[in-house]
């Protein structure tokens, strides 16, 4: 089965300051669902509305993120922080139901200033179990998957609990939820790991969802980097992969200027179904993308 492209409105399209405008600009490109971080200041019958006119489809969201201001990113592992992860839960669940999103990243929150990470690590991963039975148990009444990021602490946020699929994968089995799943971004394991093949592999039967970016730089899968991306899709479809595959990064350059018509013969190198690397925007394919996005 071709793998299917999710946009991530919270880095794509960044000219563009709503996120309605950004998933109708998500549309006009070719993607056929999309994804956002929580999306704050933005109602939900709007998003809803520019989806339905888009027919487009919207993946993933992410749980509230606590209190910006103070540094927080995710609750879900954050000790004396249960009131307010549950009650940013609810906000989650609420909102996703409204937009037809079937799947919330539950943010496990960054280890608290002024503690070690090896002393709190206990207590951390006590209150995560705990909240995350929580969220199996309502999002069950919802039928939704909850899904767990590892963010790599090596370059991206040296302070974030969740940091490798392994781990993510020791408080999966100790929930012992099914609707509750991995959130793979590719970006953040070659950055912890590496050993992409090996890891998907392993992990694929707790994935339930995947992001990419390229690295170091995080940008399109096309630009300079480290991985392979002809390669990793099709290890993808050759495990049978049906979700989506989160495009997370931050366009390079000029690259939003490939989404105009006129932009779109300006960025020629592009990366269709048949793995070959073609000359001209060829037909169907993505040249934002570096690839075919396909709903």
């Amino acid at each position: 089965m071709a793998l299917r492209f999710s946009a991530n409105l919270s880095w794509l399209f960044p000219e563009l300051p709503a996120l309605p405008a950004r998933l109708e600009a998500a549309a006009a490109a070719g993607f056929g669902a999309v994804e956002a971080a929580w999306p704050a200041g933005c109602p939900a019958q709007e998003l809803r509305a520019a989806a339905e006119r888009a027919r487009v489809r919207i993946a993933l969201l992410n749980t509230p993120p606590g209190d910006q201001e103070a540094g927080e990113l995710g609750l879900a592992a954050v000790p004396g922080r249960q009131a307010a992860f549950r009650q940013g839960l609810e906000a989650a669940v609420l909102y996703a139901r409204a937009v037809g999103c079937s799947r919330i990243h539950v943010m496990a929150g960054r280890v608290p200033l002024g503690t070690d990470r090896a002393a709190v690590a206990g207590e951390m991963e006590t209150t995560f179990i705990e909240n995350l039975r929580y969220t199996a148990d309502l999002l069950s009444q919802e039928d939704m998957i909850g899904l767990l990021e590892p963010i790599n602490n090596r370059i991206t946020d040296p302070r974030y609990y969740l940091n490798t699929p392994h781990q993510a994968a020791a408080i999966l089995e100790k929930v012992g939820r099914p609707n509750l799943k991995l959130q793979l971004d590719l970006f953040h394991c070659q950055i912890m790991d590496g050993n992409l093949s090996r890891n998907l592999e392993t992990y694929f039967p707790l994935i339930g969802h995947i992001q990419i970016a390229q690295v170091p730089g995080r940008h399109e899968p096309d630009s300079p980097g480290e991985l392979n991306f002809p390669y990793i899709f099709e290890l993808l479809e050759s495990l049978g992969y049906t979700g989506y595959v989160g495009c997370e990064y931050a366009p390079k350059g000029e690259y939003s200027a490939g989404l105009s018509p006129k932009g779109r013969a300006k960025h020629s190198w592009v990366l269709c179904k048949d793995r070959q690397v073609l000359g001209g925007t060829g037909s169907g394919c993505h040249p934002y993308l570096g690839m075919r996005a396909l709903s």
